[in-house]
């Protein structure tokens, strides 16, 4: 049922025509659907084996004329860097499935204009085996309304059912703006953990616990805020990690950039900005602020930046946020740059 919905046309639009590039282990989830949905239509499966490195794909790509690729974020960073400075032939490659984690616009917006490569943003989870909705804008959307579709977690599969359980347990309204856990089942979700009881806790009346903060759209598209366990609290309001980073990564300068929260005396919680400049490039703390003033609310600035050499990552290539919450509270995090103080305001 999953490989059949992911050849749907306003899905992954799989075709006997494709040659298919998982760009993952095959463990993970990204790459359950795409192999079992190229052979279903007979389309042709091209596997990287262990050779992930940005050289060793574009490689691969323009070899075997690769026309669907699936990654998540980090990988195609690691690729547009290097595709603009190497400037290989992606022309065949139509469009690649993104997921994972929050894809920034600005990477979409680059593959598209430098490389002409259509970036579709996907969202789901090991436990959703794994697509639940695609970022498919309407048809006829242009200009902003266009990249604002392109920007969320996607509309719902059909077959998918998802509903938004606010904090006292109450289900919320799909306005796009009411935000809670989001819950999904159908005939690809999960229902249960095998032989592990003590999994229950993620399952609630047949529903599937994602874990991830979200708003859903009258139309089925979902806006996801935060991993719940990610989230910030500060004075009592949530802060996102995720909008902090993908505009964090918006700025030239960055090549990657993990926010996390950090105790505070007064707050509670603030978010703490660890960023990695890309190789030549150089910007200060007060230049980053500045770059994020304007694009999110002024007390969800961070006070502090840790400039480090890379983010610790996955095995699949995620960025691990519970490595570098270990390295803060050890204290290896401490060549901090504070850069001000949150101003909370009602507004």
């Amino acid at each position: 049922m999953h490989a059949i919905a992911v050849c749907l046309v306003d899905a992954l639009a799989v075709s006997r025509e494709d040659r298919v590039l998982p760009v993952v282990p095959m463990f993970h989830a990204n790459a359950w659907g795409l192999p079992y949905a190229a052979m279903l239509v007979g389309a042709g499966l091209v596997l990287p084996d262990q050779f992930l490195q940005p050289e060793a794909l574009t490689r691969l790509i323009e070899s075997e004329r690769v026309t669907l690729a699936g990654a998540v974020p980090t990988i195609w960073l690691d690729v547009l860097r290097y595709a603009d400075e190497h400037k290989p032939d992606l022309s065949s490659l139509s469009r690649v499935v993104c997921g994972g984690s929050a894809v920034p616009r600005s990477l979409m917006e680059a593959f598209e204009e430098r490389h002409g490569v259509h970036i579709i943003q996907a969202w789901g989870m090991t436990e959703t085996s794994p697509l639940a909705s695609v970022a498919r804008p309407p048809a006829g959307t242009e200009g902003e309304e266009h990249w604002a579709y392109r920007s969320t977690a996607g509309r719902i599969m059909p077959l998918v059912e998802a509903r938004v359980v606010a904090g006292d347990g109450s289900i919320a309204p799909w306005d796009g703006e009411t935000t809670g856990e989001i819950e999904v089942r159908g005939p690809w979700i999960a229902a249960g953990y095998y032989e592990d009881p003590a999994g229950e806790h993620k399952f609630h009346d047949g529903w599937l616990r994602t874990g991830d903060v979200a708003a859903i759209d009258p139309d089925g598209y979902i806006r996801i805020t935060d991993r719940a366990k990610d989230v910030i609290k500060s004075g009592g309001e949530w802060i996102s990690s995720v909008e902090l980073e993908v505009e964090l990564i918006a700025h030239p300068a960055v090549a990657e950039a993990a926010v996390i929260a950090m105790p505070h005396e007064r707050w509670s919680e603030r978010p703490l900005a660890c960023v990695v400049l890309a190789d030549g490039q150089s910007a200060t703390a007060k230049e980053l602020r500045e770059h994020l003033s304007g694009r999110v609310a002024k007390w969800w600035l961070p006070d502090e930046f840790a400039f480090i050499d890379e983010v610790p990552k996955t095995s699949v290539g995620k960025f691990d946020k519970k490595s570098l919450r270990r390295r803060l509270k050890e204290g290896e995090l401490e060549d901090r740059v504070k850069v001000g103080e949150a101003e909370r305001t009602t507004a």
